[in-house]
């Protein structure tokens, strides 16, 4: 055969090639349709006001292979108000993504959809992930878990904790490092490191109201109740305007056992921040801890309205709706959570 002929039949057999290859890749990727090409903004509304068919159109945008990652990212923060084995599914598929970003959604999105007893069991692995960044996100979310929670992810995590902890002291220092750092000690039960990073840490910013609550929170630990107490007394002088100040002396006092007067701060803390749903669910809960069940009701109504797709308070509402008797109210959000997503766990356990 001639060179010309033979460099002719090569390049034959290099476009067959590439011509096989090419149809493969089509057959194994499945066309999306149409409308579901073009449902993402309907499938965003629906999601984020709790519409009828939302976790059916969110699931089947997030099973899109032709999804761009800056719309997987925005899915994920709604997916965990829709759970269900398909939801875990598409969340655990995402963990493999090859986006760093689309990973660290995906860890959100698990964080809300499991229990942290469970969490360790999907997370885990990413302990071991190639990206650093991903690393610390998983280390993150599992942060606080118990040693039996964590099971045989104890030892992985507490490496990922050390490599985090060098890697923050490797940074130039600023309020955010050190407050990280407080929180990797805290999580080992190192408190006098934690005080000493949160010193620093509202040093650089005095203002930096998460630290000022997670140090009291390491008075709390060390056995310096008073020391706590009087810390959050002069933050709520200086600021009694503050609803996460206010927040925070409504869980302090909880936590001391003194619910009547932690009803105080956690009210206080709704009526300035009213919008605030975590902040209303946990006033919800404390009252009906204080078997105040009606006014219990109202705040968790005021989110359910507020917040339509806030599933976590849709389905405390309906269990104190059971508590007194009032079958007609739990039927109807029985019956919206279905529209909703007929596959959630609550409707499938006979809630």
């Amino acid at each position: 055969m001639s060179k010309p002929r033979r460099y002719l039949f090569i390049s034959l057999l290099v476009l067959f090639a590439v011509g096989i290859a090419w149809f493969s890749l089509r057959s194994t990727t499945p066309e999306v349709p149409p409308a579901i090409k073009q449902g993402y903004h309907d499938a965003m509304e629906k999601a984020r006001n709790g519409q009828p068919g939302a976790a059916r159109v969110l699931y089947q945008q997030l099973a899109r292979p032709d999804l761009s990652d800056t719309r997987r990212v925005l899915l994920h923060a709604e997916l965990p108000n829709y759970p269900s084995p398909q939801a875990l599914k598409l969340a655990d598929a995402d963990l493999q993504s090859p986006l760093v970003e689309v990973r660290q959604a995906a860890i959100r999105s698990i964080v809300g959809l499991v229990p942290n007893g469970q969490r360790s069991v999907l997370l885990g692995p990413l302990l071991d992930d190639r990206e650093q960044t991903v690393r610390f996100a998983t280390a993150n979310a599992l942060l606080g878990l118990s040693p039996d929670d964590l099971g045989l992810y104890f030892g992985p995590l507490q490496q990922v904790i050390d490599e985090y902890e060098h890697f923050l002291k490797s940074q130039p220092e600023s309020a955010e490092t050190h407050y990280q750092l407080a929180r990797l000690h805290l999580h080992n039960a190192e408190l006098k490191e934690a005080q000493q990073a949160l010193d620093q840490t509202l040093r650089l910013d005095p203002g930096n109201l998460p630290a000022l609550v997670m140090q009291i929170e390491v008075l709390d630990k060390q056995g310096q109740v008073d020391a706590a107490q009087q810390m959050l007394a002069r933050q709520l002088q200086a600021q009694p305007d503050s609803a996460y100040l206010q927040h925070a002396l409504g869980l302090w006092l909880l936590h001391h056992g003194q619910n009547e007067l932690a009803l105080l701060g956690l009210s206080k803390a709704v009526e300035l921040a009213p919008d605030n749903k975590e902040y209303r669910y946990d006033l919800a809960t404390t009252l009906h801890g204080q078997e105040e069940l009606e006014a219990a009701q109202k705040q968790l109504q005021e989110i359910v309205q507020r917040h339509p797709a806030d599933r976590k308070a849709r389905v405390t509402l309906i269990n104190y709706w059971k508590e007194s008797g009032q079958l007609q109210n739990v039927q109807v959000l029985l019956a919206q959570l279905e529209q909703m997503n007929p596959d959630d766990p609550a409707l499938q356990q006979g809630l």
